[in-house]
């Protein structure tokens, strides 16, 4: 557990120092990266979308077995004579038009469960890596010209209107190389299992944490992997995008209040 003296800064706009508060004890969770996976797992599993075949796929026709002793292999085979397909293998799997062998089925349940008690603490958990500067750093994040980690910013955030006001208030609180390292992206090649018709994907940047979106969501949509979400509907896929800890957050301190009186008692 933190000291009870412990403090953290608070910068302004311009990247200064322009207050303290005590060290927020939700930084103090424990770290578990088990309990973040599944709870990720289990978030992203709500959008898989349900897939199925016709149960009579493959089935519409005559084909049936027509013994042994006639030097044809023993699969279903279509009947009549005049028919184009008379004598025609089919029904069976690895035919042509024939069934699958293990078709998907829709009844399938795709999402993943979690307890109540699970969710919450890998909410608690996520948010406690993003105070860590060595799990920040080690999911690729720029954090050398950063003040502190974790980033805690004056509420004057919340109301920038315009992307440029935005882009001129990150470079200041020292995460420019971090926007670059995102716009830049990683090149990738196509070809089998991998990604098509784009030559780079971008990496998440940061993301942005306040207590009431003022303009601020208007104002960073054009800057690459930057998000804005409130505390009220943070989740811990926001925090650990790919099951991964440790995202570049930048908090406002009315959010770190709000989710202090969540989840403090």
């Amino acid at each position: 557990m933190a000291p009870a003296e412990r403090s953290i800064q608070i910068y302004d706009l311009a990247g200064k120092p322009s207050g303290s508060m005590a060290w927020p004890a939700i930084f103090s969770s424990p770290f578990r990266p088990d309990i973040i996976h599944k709870a990720v797992i289990a978030i992203q599993s709500r959008r898989y979308q349900p897939k199925g075949r016709d149960p009579m796929a493959g089935k519409r026709n005559t084909a049936e077995f027509v013994g042994v002793g006639k030097d044809l292999s023993r699969v279903p085979r279509i009947k009549g004579d005049r028919s184009p397909r008379a004598g025609q293998a089919a029904f069976a799997p690895t035919t042509v038009k024939g069934r699958l062998t293990h078709p998907p089925s829709p009844e399938k349940r795709l999402a993943k469960h979690i307890n109540s008690k699970e969710r919450l603490l890998a909410l608690q958990s996520a948010i406690a890596a993003t105070s860590s500067k060595d799990l920040v750093a080690a999911r690729g994040h720029k954090v050398e010209k950063i003040p502190s980690i974790p980033l805690i910013v004056s509420d004057d955030l919340e109301k920038l209107r315009t992307t440029s006001e935005a882009k001129n208030v990150l470079t200041e609180l020292g995460l420019v190389d971090d926007l670059t390292r995102v716009k830049k992206g990683v090149r990738i090649r196509a070809g089998r299992g991998r990604a098509r018709g784009r030559r780079t994907k971008h990496p998440r940047g940061p993301l942005i944490v306040v207590s009431r979106d003022q303009g601020i969501g208007r104002a960073v949509r054009n800057l690459t992997g930057v998000d804005v979400v409130q505390a009220s509907n943070l989740n811990v896929e926001d925090l650990a995008p790919g099951t991964h800890a440790g995202r570049l957050t930048v908090w406002t301190k009315s959010a770190i209040e709000s989710i202090e009186k969540r989840f403090v008692k």
